[in-house]
């Protein structure tokens, strides 16, 4: 269904004129809790530390938590100690996440960047409270990145970074439900810094004025088996009757990049956070399994059989576009000390 949906916001017919008015009324509703924010009407918090926040204004995955560990990595050699917060969306608990912690009940997200950074991570539908809760059982953390939490206008923030597939995620332009958009497009205008994971020229699409714009790619670190013994070449993957799987906002970024290393697979989409079961894989007992990483970490605990898992990490356009993202934000944490 999600799926589905996503597609359908790709154009722009009868369907989406019918639900036009829900989307104004959605557009009108949105602008004016963010107006209640900025007049002080509805209170706000700072953290004690300066905030970044990573989202995006679109419904479906474009790629933040991979840029959410880069960002991580990178401040962690500038010299900062940062900790990670989150809704935790897909799961039914608040509270610190540890490598030990079940995705089922902080989020699939969560657990992935907790085991990639090594960083404190906190969970919390209210970002204010994961924040402060952060802080208090990690006191030397100096600088809070939110997954996510663009419109979580309660958390006062010092650096906003919107995410875009500037490919698909946009789509007609329209607010939800007609189009895929929980903001308008003029939002763009109002934060530090744009990256675009879709390589389709943003600029041509948004006819405004707009901060800088960093292209990001996926960068494939290996092929690792679900318990994490062993390893696989691609070579070896290519001679296999492969299963692509992929249970994330838009599957077919998953397939794209793994038709671009180019294996013969078999494709299954499943709807983003989508919480596996034995019973998905029964049909596929004679085939090798390959998925993404947010992927294998709930499927850890099923005891596939010769079940894959590709990590990723985020890699900027060039080498001069990573420093002039690390520098843009380190400078603006320099001026909040």
């Amino acid at each position: 269904m999600q799926n589905w949906f996503l597609k359908q916001w790709q154009t722009f017919g009868l369907a989406q004129i019918v639900l036009l008015p829900l989307s104004w009324l959605f557009g009108v509703l949105s602008a004016f809790r963010r107006w209640l924010y900025a007049t002080r009407l509805l209170a706000s918090y700072q953290l004690p530390v300066p905030v970044i926040i990573v989202g995006n204004i679109s419904v479906g995955g474009t790629g933040k938590t991979p840029l959410v560990i880069y960002l991580v990595e990178q401040l962690k050699k500038m010299g900062y100690t940062p900790g990670i917060i989150s809704r935790g969306y897909g799961g039914t608990q608040s509270g610190e996440v540890t490598l030990e912690s079940n995705p089922l009940d902080f989020g699939d997200e969560p657990v992935l960047i907790a085991k990639r950074t090594g960083s404190p991570v906190w969970v919390n539908a209210n970002r204010v409270a994961a924040g402060q809760a952060l802080l208090v059982q990690y006191p030397q953390c100096n600088v809070v990145i939110s997954d996510d939490g663009l419109q979580h206008y309660r958390l006062k923030r010092d650096i906003e970074l919107i995410v875009v597939n500037s490919k698909h995620s946009l789509g007609n332009q329209h607010l939800l439900p007609s189009g895929p958009l929980r903001e308008k497009v003029s939002r763009f205008t109002s934060v530090d810094a744009i990256v675009d994971t879709g390589r389709a020229g943003l600029k041509n699409k948004i006819q405004q004025p707009l901060p800088p714009i960093f292209s990001m790619q996926l960068h494939m670190l290996g092929i690792f088996s679900l318990d994490e013994q062993s390893k696989m070449s691609l070579d070896m993957l290519k001679s296999q009757r492969v299963v692509a799987i992929a249970g994330i906002g838009h599957p077919e970024r998953f397939f794209n990049f793994v038709k671009g290393l180019g294996l013969q697979c078999e494709y299954r989409a499943f709807k983003d956070h989508h919480v596996f079961t034995q019973q998905d894989f029964a049909d596929m007992q004679d085939k090798t399994l390959l998925m993404t990483e947010k992927d294998a970490v709930k499927c850890k605990q099923l005891a596939l059989h010769n079940a894959w898992y590709m990590p990723v990490s985020a890699m900027l356009a060039q080498n001069e576009e990573q420093k002039m993202l690390v520098n843009l934000i380190v400078e603006k944490l320099q001026k909040h000390s």
